[in-house]
């Protein structure tokens, strides 16, 4: 039996069934305590995206569709309108700046890029459900957890053709999750869960050739909005295929050519995702892929006191399919800087840290940038390739003008579960991107304690009512 094409098993229906049957007791404490990092994270994240150019062109979108009011909260966008709405302006604030939370990889097959960001649509889904039903904040996290893990686990069992194809994991696995969560807060059955998954696979879409534009935050967006409309519908009694992800028509067939059965049967929740292998949390608003890099390159600078100055040339090493991601080797503007395996290293070297401050189109265009930029060769090498690319193994050569030469290696970044951040570094991360949007000191400090103690709000609207606005 191929295990990528097996049809043995009512996979949809156990997915179903898993959304259906589960309680918020069976999230340990561990799984509850990482869920909370990655929620603040994600809420400090759609304030500052609420700043960004795509921010502003989404409320103009809002406004001209004539929403007028609705029940759930636009994330520092001053308003509330229908869920579906919020869902899509607070995913495309999320993954605005590509500073959201990242899954890992198991397989040794599965390209670490391949995977995807959990947070962006799974938690804009759960909130903006959330506020409709006046749903509590253990009904609320336990909705964001079931929409993490079915998307981890879709993304994980999909074949590997479908990210190095061009799909976008967050857009197309994204779908689900957010789809999952609306399910479970609407109190839909089994039946009716079957099919918002359904009606989700057909809505599941998004290309990695956007990747650096301002329309790979819109496929978070639309995934989020995407599922929550599948299960808007399917508790109309809308029909749906019964078999979309294992059907040979069906998702996974279509678009990755295949699927590892054994990656899903039988493991949502068992064990969960956050436990094991863990998501990553990110300390730079760039592509995940790069801070192994950047975190080892932080290393060398601070232990061997390197500046700008010193530097004559920088040789990036990685495994041949992180290039596939990290397209932009000359970037002219903030977006493909986050993609920019040679910017990354390049600001580093220049101002010693790369927050949302550092990744501006002036950063890009300063010409003491460019001139470092140049002296950053990003190459495909033979030890990273020989690690797997399950990891996404990174090694760094800095040639100094005295004739040294300073190396090391990283397979994981910070915020990785391997290094870790605490709560009160992502509550550190939380407030910066707060600051960024303009939110005051005060505000920002209650939602860190809210969601602190997330399971014991009667309701969402202590939490909401201050992300109404900055």
């Amino acid at each position: 039996m191929n295990e990528r094409t097996a049809v043995d098993v009512e996979l949809t229906r156990y997915v179903a069934e898993f959304i259906n049957e589960t309680r918020a007791e069976d999230l340990s404490a561990e799984v509850v305590d990482l869920g909370k990092k990655s929620i603040l994270d994600g809420l400090g994240l759609a304030l500052s995206g609420s700043v960004a150019k795509s921010g502003e062109l989404v409320r103009r979108h809002l406004d001209e569709l004539g929403l007028g009011q609705g029940s759930a909260t636009v994330i520092g966008g001053g308003r509330k309108v229908a869920p579906r709405f919020a869902a899509f302006a607070n995913g495309v604030g999320i993954h605005a700046d590509d500073y959201d939370d990242t899954q890992l990889a198991v397989a040794r097959d599965r390209v670490y890029g391949l995977l995807t960001h959990p947070t962006a649509p799974a938690l804009p889904a759960a909130l903006a459900v959330s506020e409709s039903v006046g749903a509590s904040g253990l009904d609320f996290m336990l909705a964001y957890h079931l929409g993490v893990e079915v998307e981890c686990k879709i993304a994980e069992a999909i074949a590997p053709r479908h990210y190095q194809a061009g799909f976008h994991t967050t857009a197309t696995c994204g779908t689900f999750a957010a789809a999952a969560a609306s399910a479970k807060l609407m109190g839909l059955d089994v039946a009716a869960t079957r099919r918002a998954l359904s009606i989700a696979g057909s809505q599941s879409a998004g290309l990695r050739e956007n990747f650096g534009t301002m329309t790979k935050p819109f496929h978070a967006g639309r995934s989020s909005e995407s599922g929550v409309a599948a299960a808007q519908f399917a508790s109309y009694g809308w029909t749906a295929a019964a078999r979309i992800l294992e059907a040979p028509r069906g998702f996974f067939s279509a678009a990755g050519g295949g699927y590892d059965q054994s990656a899903i049967f039988g493991k949502l929740g068992s064990p969960w995702t956050f436990a094991s292998p863990g998501v990553s949390i990110k300390p730079h608003p760039s592509g995940s892929l790069t801070h192994p890099g950047m975190t080892e390159m932080l290393r060398l600078i601070r232990e061997h006191g390197i500046s700008a100055k010193d530097v004559k040339h920088v040789r990036v090493g990685t495994n041949s399919n992180m290039p596939n991601a990290l397209i932009h080797h000359r970037p002219k503007d903030e977006l493909q800087a986050k993609f920019s395996m040679e910017f990354c290293m390049a600001i580093l070297l220049l101002e010693g840290r790369a927050g949302l401050n550092e990744f501006t189109d002036a950063a890009v265009e300063r010409e003491d940038v460019k001139a470092m930029v140049e002296k950053v060769d990003f190459v495909i090498d033979d030890r990273a390739e020989a690690a797997g690319y399950h990891l996404m193994t990174t090694y760094i050569d800095i040639e100094l003008n005295d004739g040294r030469t300073v190396s090391g290696r990283a397979d994981f970044g910070k915020g990785s579960p391997a290094f870790p951040m605490s709560y009160d570094e992502v509550a550190g991360k939380f407030r910066e991107n707060a600051e960024f949007a303009g939110m005051g000191r005060g505000r920002a400090e209650e939602i860190v304690e809210l969601v602190r103690g997330l399971e014991r709000l009667a309701s969402l609207d202590d939490l909401s009512s201050r992300l109404i606005s900055v």
